[in-house]
């Protein structure tokens, strides 16, 4: 049984990645869901969509490539952890990699990237940081 979902899903992306596939599976949760949605509106991730096996639900994840073959992710890191939690501030989620990157953050108006956050004048949860 995997005890933290979105570092399980982070590193499926990251392996898949590597191993250039086009597409992986992970477990489904609103959390990982939320946090899948933020890397295609960034352009990170193609596309992807949840699907249902009677009880279970996985989401497929389309990955995207640049024109080297390379993939667009360059790192994927998960900040807080379930034996350390990170928490920032909205002045502390202003800006990642000088604009380049993106910090996910959990806030209590759902799940969003850094520029969203700052703009709602809002801090949470570091999920994890993409670049």
């Amino acid at each position: 049984m995997v005890n933290d979902l979105i570092s399980d899903s982070l590193t499926r992306i990251r392996n898949a990645g590597m191993r250039r596939l086009d597409v992986t599976t992970l477990l489904h949760s609103k959390s990982v869901e939320a946090v899948v949605s933020i890397l295609v509106d960034k352009g990170y991730v193609d596309s992807f969509n949840v699907i249902e096996d009677g009880n279970k639900k996985t989401i497929n994840v389309v990955l995207k490539y640049d024109e080297n073959g390379r993939c667009v992710i360059n790192e994927m890191k998960r900040v807080s952890k379930p034996g350390r939690r990170v928490y920032k501030g909205k002045e502390d989620v202003k800006r990642f990699k000088n604009g380049y990157g993106t910090i996910i953050v959990s806030t209590s108006k759902g799940v969003l990237p850094n520029d969203k956050a700052y703009e709602l004048g809002l801090g949470g949860e570091v999920l994890c940081t993409v670049w």
